[in-house]
């Protein structure tokens, strides 16, 4: 680990700095400690502090978002095509970007501030054979235990570990509405990958380390995502509710998403369970019904359950579950949403379409 990076952690630890809120990030801020027997002295300089970031799933829907909001940070990137991945942020200063195609470049994470772990194989595109169950699995739980080794192998490891979840992990609660404090037992195969995969980032957690894990209902984006599957039925106007549409729907704006994991990575005692969507779930009727008015399309069909069972099989339990999730702990870290209902977010996202 180089000198620079053992103080920058040092700086952080010691005075709870973790990462610079957009607001604060143009400043006079230290970049350098110099340490003596009685006292710390330091040294000022009118420029601000990077983070050296490690990135898992950097290319991905998510991903590719946050690392724009990391324009002035060192980021390393996981890719298994570092020229594919290179090409996809080539609108990127390429200055701050690096890329590695295996963990095993890597012996130890001293190198890095934060790292971040997003990866994972696409849970809804392709039906739930034994075979995409294992890759489903292994994609997240392989990785995240790599790194989870990594940091333990670290002298001085990351100070924060932030891995990805969902909020499959509750099932199907029906109509009630909850937060992080829930209790789940559940034996469905969305609950078992995610707690499995939040077991194994918890034994990151130190003194020296915090663990944030991600709760991520469903991501509303321009550029992917569920909404993008979801437009072209209903520009031609044949979308509508699924099933009887009474189902809650946990959403979250891409703006709120990378703005309240940078917001956690602000806050030095933020960890734990964080439920990343917006305060004000909504049925699938009236985000169907919302979305259609922002195209200015018909709403009169719908889609039968046993229509989508057949077609997803047991899958299909991603669009049935009922989950009617609250963001509390998040709320409660100070974080303000852009975007808390529904219908300014499917304005802002569809402004462009026509």
């Amino acid at each position: 680990m180089n000198l620079i990076s053992f103080f920058r952690k040092l700086i952080r630890r010691n005075l709870g700095i973790t990462r610079l809120k957009p607001y604060d990030r143009y400043s006079d801020f230290f970049v350098l400690i110099g340490v003596q027997k009685q006292a710390m002295s330091i040294i000022m300089f009118n420029r601000e502090i990077g983070m050296k970031i490690l990135l898992t799933g950097g290319t991905g829907f998510i991903g590719s978002e946050l690392v724009k909001s990391w324009n002035t940070d060192d980021v390393t990137l996981l890719t298994r095509s570092p020229e594919k991945a290179k090409q996809n942020l080539n609108h990127l200063n390429q200055n701050n970007l690096h890329y590695i195609q295996s963990l095993d470049e890597l012996s130890d994470l001293n190198d890095f501030d934060v790292v971040v772990n997003l990866a994972g194989e696409p849970i809804a595109d392709k039906r739930w054979s034994a075979e995409q169950k294992e890759r489903i699995c292994n994609s997240r739980w392989q990785i995240t235990e790599k790194l989870v080794e990594l940091i333990h192998a670290s002298s001085n490891p990351p100070e924060a570990f932030i891995s990805g979840s969902a909020v499959g992990y509750y099932g199907d609660q029906q109509q009630h509405p909850f937060d992080e404090s829930l209790q789940v037992e559940d034996e469905s195969f969305p609950h078992k990958v995610c707690a499995h995969w939040e077991e194994i980032a918890k034994r990151a957690q130190s003194d020296e380390t915090r663990v944030i894990l991600l709760r991520t209902g469903i991501v509303l984006g321009e550029n992917g995502g569920a909404l993008k599957k979801m437009l072209m039925p209903y520009k031609l106007g044949v979308g509508g509710p699924l099933g009887s549409g009474e189902q809650y729907m946990p959403w979250i704006h891409m703006l709120d998403m990378v703005r309240a994991i940078n917001h956690l990575l602000s806050i030095p005692h933020a960890q734990g369970e964080f439920n990343m969507c917006a305060p004000h779930p909504v049925t699938n009727k009236l985000f169907s019904s919302t979305l259609a008015k922002q195209l200015r399309r018909p709403h009169f069909l719908f889609t039968p359950k046993w229509a989508m069972s057949l077609l997803m099989g047991e899958s299909s339990c991603l669009l049935f579950d009922s989950i009617r999730s609250k963001p509390k702990k998040l709320t409660e870290m100070g974080f303000i949403f852009s975007y808390s209902r529904i219908e300014p977010a499917l304005k802002n996202l569809l402004q462009h379409q026509d």
